[in-house]
């Protein structure tokens, strides 16, 4: 087909009447006439058109009112997406050309470096989870929950999810959306658990609130009413707390970001998704596998290819259609670079940063936090005004504070302390919020 000579520019009357009368319709309304009017959107209230020059500069006057953080600058902020240090290893070896690959990897012939690397990253979650068979990815933690939720329904022929009420409220309801179309019931639960209608518990360990729960008693809890026990795990913690695999849990997922990959303005980042060896056949995505060919020597190949672009569409998975290996490859090659022992230094150091900054906090006046609840590197502050205020005092002095929870917790600030903060940003923390809330 020839290129358009005018490649940036729309299609034209003459091109859409050609494709309606393609289609046989004489106008787009006839061609939308089966979608009902409430569905409909009237139109798009557009400013007018700019030009290039105008665009770039109101697109650069927007970027100004960003907060850059300088080198100085010390964040508490977490909830779901973790700064933590990234060896200069993880940057040398996902900069390297040999790694780029076009989309996915589907002729093995000429993609056995990410191949081998998506395999590598499968074997390395199975150990880092305790579980089974790991796939090569899901777009991000939130997906990889709601594609388990919508697994174990397929495995049980259960229609209703339980959802513990620890799990972050913004995954629920990316689960919530999953649900949606096959037409799916979502139940958020407390401890009780599920019930013989559920087809699975979904917990969060951590909980987004920061606090440890208690997996061993959930999971009995999901076996007792025959549902099957998901759990959502934060992958730095696995360096000291006992693994999904340890208590029993069908499925585990976790976000990767905090293997090797920066906050990024919240993308994009990897799913990790895991389960029993049972349940590989139902398990979304792809999985790659090690052989041998003709020669003896040994290759890479997508083994397992469950969506619908690869096999008949009423027997596919899910439809996940994106590859993030490029962030598959960084949490691979940050876990071979810190190892399973190092790992555990990262997670204890976190553990024992954040006690020390909640037992300071709590001491301040008119601050409170619950010190007898186990949690690992998170915690809610009680604030004596809004936590967005506190924040905006916060910001002016180089420190970027944790996140408003307010909705969920009255006057509560869930902050977020890791090995990046050294004991004088936490100490500089304390005297700002001491500051900030007389």
């Amino acid at each position: 087909m020839a290129s358009s000579p005018h490649p940036y520019i729309a299609n034209t009357d003459e091109d859409r009447r050609r494709m309606l009368d393609a289609v046989g319709v004489a106008s787009s309304d006839e061609l939308f006439a089966d979608i009902p009017l409430e569905f409909r959107i009237g139109g798009l209230d557009l400013p007018s058109a700019l030009s290039e020059l105008e665009l770039t500069r109101e697109m650069a006057d927007l970027a100004h009112k960003n907060v850059v953080a300088a080198n100085g600058t010390a964040s508490f902020l977490g909830a779901g997406a973790y700064r933590h240090f990234i060896p200069s290893t993880v940057a040398h070896v996902v900069s390297r050309g040999e790694y780029a690959t076009a989309y996915t990897p589907y002729q093995p012939e000429i993609s056995q470096g990410t191949l081998q690397t998506m395999f590598e990253l499968q074997s390395l979650t199975c150990e880092l989870t305790g579980m089974d068979v790991a796939n090569a990815g899901m777009y991000d933690g939130a997906s990889a929950l709601a594609e388990a939720c919508l697994m174990t329904c397929r495995i049980t022929g259960r229609e209703r999810i339980a959802v513990h009420s620890g799990v972050n409220p913004d995954w629920i309801e990316v689960v919530r959306t999953y649900a949606f179309g096959p037409g799916l019931a979502v139940d958020v639960v407390g401890d009780t658990g599920a019930t013989d209608q559920h087809a699975c518990l979904a917990v969060q360990q951590p909980a987004f609130l920061g606090g440890l729960e208690d997996v061993w008693s959930l999971g009995e809890a999901a076996r007792a009413a025959g549902a099957l026990y998901v759990a959502a795990v934060d992958p730095i913690s696995l360096g000291m707390l006992t693994p999904p695999g340890g208590y029993g849990a069908d499925i585990a997922v976790a976000e990767g970001q905090s293997l090797g990959w920066p906050v990024n303005y919240g993308g994009p980042y990897i799913g990790l998704f895991t389960c029993k060896s049972d349940y590989v056949r139902q398990m979304p995505g792809r999985i790659v596998g090690r052989t041998m060919d003709l020669d003896g020597r040994t290759g890479y190949v997508l083994t397992l290819q469950t969506r619908e672009q690869h096999i008949r569409r009423e027997r596919a998975t899910s439809n996940i259609c994106t590859s993030q290996q490029l962030v598959g490859l960084a949490a691979t090659v940050y876990l071979a670079t810190v190892g399973k022992h190092g790992l555990r230094t990262i997670a204890e150091t976190c553990y024992h940063k954040a006690r020390y900054a909640a037992a300071q906090i709590d001491a301040l006046a008119g601050y409170s936090v619950d010190l007898s609840k186990p949690a690992f590197k998170e915690f809610v502050v009680g604030c004596p005004k809004p936590p967005a205020e506190i924040n905006e005092r916060l910001l002016e002095r180089d420190i970027i504070g944790g996140l408003d929870v307010s909705h969920l917790v009255e006057a509560g600030m869930l902050v977020c302390v890791t090995e990046m903060n050294t004991r004088e940003d936490i100490d500089r923390f304390c005297d700002a919020l001491a500051e900030a809330g007389r």
